[in-house]
């Protein structure tokens, strides 16, 4: 258990997406950003979409990344 907690959430990609749900921790690594940052874009609602899993904060990767598009589309135009 302590090997899959260690893992990195990249490895696990599989055509770009994860095959799990993502935790806020997990996006920390995937956008190299610090874990104040995810937790200020869901209070000002401005990130990705993320759930509750009773207590537990996840992210569905296929969210994620439509939002990433979102932002691309938006500093393309």
């Amino acid at each position: 258990m302590a090997a899959t907690a260690n893992r990195d959430p990249r490895s696990t990609l599989r055509r770009g997406l994860p095959d799990r749900y993502l935790t806020p921790e997990d996006l920390t690594t995937l956008l190299s950003v610090p874990l104040e940052t995810v937790y200020a874009w869901r209070k000002k609602r401005t990130g990705p979409p993320g759930f509750r899993i009773g207590k537990h904060l996840r992210y569905d990767p296929a969210a994620v990344h439509a939002w990433i598009s979102s932002l691309s589309k938006r500093e393309a135009a």
